[in-house]
């Protein structure tokens, strides 16, 4: 078994920056949309188009919760009509980016299980 290097969870500090990051990335369909948007700005239909599944309230309520943490940032165009475009910040890029061995772990652990596996492909 492979030894962590694991900061100690004893001191509150440490318990609360744990539930911090698994409060950011555990919101349903944040995850998702800034894997969507890794490659440049989006506009929402965009968005919607590349998460599957996800309502037009959702989306529209989760964009606007990542551009509140600092992870997406909201730009509009003035032309006519308005274009509004989405991308992901550096802190969105960095968290993406911390959690591709979380997903590679996740995937070696459900094929596992045996069970089936979605892949996620960003466009």
């Amino acid at each position: 078994m492979n030894e962590l290097a694991v900061p100690p969870v004893e001191d509150l500090g440490t318990c609360r920056a744990v539930q911090h990051a698994a409060d950011l990335v555990g919101q349903k369909w944040a995850a998702s949309i800034l894997a969507a948007g890794i490659r440049g700005a989006r506009r929402f239909s965009e968005y919607r188009a590349m998460v599957k599944g996800i309502s037009d309230k959702v989306l529209a309520q989760r964009l606007k919760a990542l551009e509140a943490q600092g992870l997406i940032e909201r730009t509009v165009i003035p032309s006519t009509p308005v274009q509004i475009l989405y991308s992901v910040t550096p802190d969105g890029h960095e968290l993406i980016s911390l959690l591709v061995p979380v997903v590679a772990w996740s995937r070696r652990r459900r094929r596992a299980a045996g069970q089936a596996i979605t892949e996620l492909q960003p466009g």
